[in-house]
């Protein structure tokens, strides 16, 4: 069993976005969990939201030098490459679970990152997709 997570983009900017409040603290709390276990994975296309996002829509946005510096932080991660063939195989996702696109190629990327637990608030909460568990971490107890 892996104790391996993917991160998804809304989690990774609230992280960063202090305007966030409680969510901005939530997602502090998660990211330092994975940074300390070495077990984050991420993809590119989590790293290309994450960048477009940060430098035009926060209330307090990133620098080019700080988005930089951030990216080049969350390489230490397993990043998971989204090549023709990712594509391909998230419209079969897209497909079999009634997802969007994008949201399947996040899912495809959380499969190939070998992780069990994917950190969204995008994915219905507990929600299990092939070997992949959707977790809300912003959901009360």
């Amino acid at each position: 069993m892996s104790d391996k997570c993917f991160i998804d983009t809304n989690v990774l900017i609230y992280a960063h976005d202090r305007s966030a409040g409680e969510k901005h603290q939530l997602a502090m709390d998660l990211t330092e969990k994975t940074w300390e276990s070495g077990n984050g994975v991420l993809s590119t296309q989590v790293l290309q939201e994450f960048c477009a996002t940060v430098q035009r829509k926060l209330t307090r946005y990133l620098s080019l030098e700080d988005t930089f510096r951030v990216v080049r932080e969350y390489l230490a991660w397993n990043v998971v490459t989204n090549s023709p063939a990712s594509v391909l195989q998230a419209i079969e996702i897209q497909s079999r679970y009634k997802l969007s696109f994008w949201d399947a190629l996040i899912l495809h990327a959380a499969e190939a990152g070998g992780a069990e637990i994917l950190y969204t608030e995008d994915f219905s909460h507990g929600q299990v997709y092939g070997k992949v568990r959707a977790v809300n971490p912003f959901l009360k107890s």
